[in-house]
């Protein structure tokens, strides 16, 4: 369940929301687990559930609301000093999709399939949208070590 909550409080921006999200989501898979047909992996529709609850969570809940990176560190650019902060504050200002992509992929451990499911995107999409999500991640992390 760390993952799931992992990725909900990467969608919605907050913790206690995120598991709220994660609770709703898998409350939703009992009372519809008649509607999996087993065309697709099991993890995947539950995933796409609980994504879907988190996306529902943040759109009820105002911007101004949204947790932002804790601290600033003194490169002036926005994110912290401590190599793990300024990995995770990086991550923070990624887009939505490559957010997504990211915490699918490593912290899920999904494969490109199950995360074009989960998505509703082709395979080709994630690793693109994967790509670019490390190219920021280097960039912004390269103008930190300058």
């Amino acid at each position: 369940m760390p993952e799931f909550r992992r990725v909900a409080a990467a969608i919605v921006g907050d913790r206690e929301l995120a598991l709220d999200a994660v609770q709703e989501g898998f409350a939703l898979a009992v009372r519809r687990r008649a509607t999996f047909r087993g065309a697709g992996e099991l993890d995947a529709w539950l995933w796409r559930i609980v994504v879907n609850a988190a996306r529902r969570q943040r759109r009820t809940r105002p911007a101004t609301e949204r947790e932002l990176p804790e601290t600033i560190g003194a490169h002036g650019n926005g994110l912290p000093d401590a190599p793990s902060e300024r990995v995770r504050a990086a991550i923070s200002l990624l887009p939505e999709r490559q957010r997504l992509v990211l915490f699918l992929r490593y912290y899920a451990d999904l494969e490109y399939h199950a995360i074009a499911d989960v998505l509703d995107i082709s395979s080709g999409t994630v690793g693109a949208t994967l790509n670019s999500a490390h190219a920021s991640l280097r960039t912004m992390l390269e103008e930190v070590r300058r």
